[in-house]
């Protein structure tokens, strides 16, 4: 049988997951910064998803998704995987609509995602050496045992509400340039762009990912799903497959996608720290790095730029690899 197609969201999809979020998160803020301003060249303005209470974006998604389910679907519980931000995200939604939810994650993940994850009160379970086989072992848990499986990517609702983000920039800044978002999967992404193309198409979005974990990137200039090899440390930016709603998604609205090595996101992070006293993880610092590059500093000059700060959740691993840095 032929896998029926999802639908994307749209801006209305999104300005209802604002409408249905908002009593557990509020708006986070978005602020300019002299120093990066001068950096860049541009003005830049940093949407602090990093102060959500995850430390991370993808809980507006997992509010979203799971504050829909019904009630049979709640007692059966729900199952993800993930590298820590997206099962967070599971992990504090279903604390508070009362579902049982489990999370696979890499053996090798960020303890500080692990933690909080189990804080949140989810089932953690480590199996695999990096997020597709936790994904595998997952998926078989959820036909074995009858659970909700919530994907990282191919969900409407978690699209529509991490999308929530850049209909926040665009509320309080409707004369913004560009926005910048960084990509593991694209649900991201992929929200900001139909938030940006459906308020004013002349709205630049542009995606960064790691070049050492770029599939989502080379999937989309190749115009079809690939599997590349994984090997960023910034997990948030991190995948060997691609995932097919957020990249149809970004195949039609998405203005330019880049690569930005892992030294150069690692730069990004200290910069983060030193110009904005903004604790950020490899992943959230991804968009400073694009902007700071040769592939788009001179485009964006003069332009006012908004930047999504996507995630807090450095481990004191990475910090000490970034202090020793500088």
């Amino acid at each position: 049988m032929a896998k029926v197609a999802l639908e994307a969201p749209t801006l209305a999809d999104v300005v209802a997951a604002r409408d249905r979020i908002r009593a557990y998160l509020a708006a986070t803020p978005l602020r300019n910064y002299p120093s990066l301003d001068r950096l860049t060249g541009a003005e830049v303005w940093v949407k602090h998803d990093n102060l959500l209470p995850t430390g991370a974006f993808k809980v507006r998604g997992g509010v979203n998704l799971i504050s829909q389910l019904d009630g049979t679907t709640r007692a059966r519980g729900v199952i993800a995987a993930s590298t820590g931000n997206h099962g967070q995200s599971v992990a504090f939604a279903s604390r508070i609509f009362g579902v049982r939810a489990t999370v696979v994650a890499p053996e090798g993940a960020n303890p500080v995602k692990v933690e909080a994850m189990r804080d949140f009160g989810a089932e953690v379970l480590l199996q695999g050496r990096d997020y597709d086989e936790s994904r595998e072992h997952c998926e078989r848990l959820a036909a074995q045992h009858g659970y909700r499986y919530i994907h990282s990517g191919d969900e409407p609702h978690l699209i529509a509400g991490v999308g929530t983000h850049t209909l926040e920039i665009l509320e309080e800044r409707p004369d913004i340039d560009a926005v910048i978002v960084p990509i593991g999967g694209g649900s991201g992404a992929a929200g900001a762009a139909i938030v940006a193309k459906a308020t004013r198409p002349g709205i630049e979005v542009i995606a960064v990912q790691s070049a050492q974990a770029p599939t989502a990137h080379d999937s989309w200039r190749e115009k079809k799903l690939v599997e590349r090899p994984n090997t960023t440390v910034a997990e948030g930016l991190s995948t060997r497959t691609a995932f097919e709603l957020p990249q149809r998604i970004l195949r039609e609205l998405l203005d330019d996608f880049v690569l930005m090595s892992d030294e150069s996101i690692l730069a990004a992070v200290a910069i983060m720290l030193e110009k904005t006293r903004t604790l950020v993880e490899p992943a959230g610092a991804a968009p400073l790095a694009a902007m700071l590059s040769p592939a788009l500093g001179d485009r964006l000059r003069g332009k006012r730029v908004a930047i999504i700060c996507s995630g807090a959740n450095i481990s004191p691993a990475q910090l000490r690899a970034v202090m020793a840095k500088g």
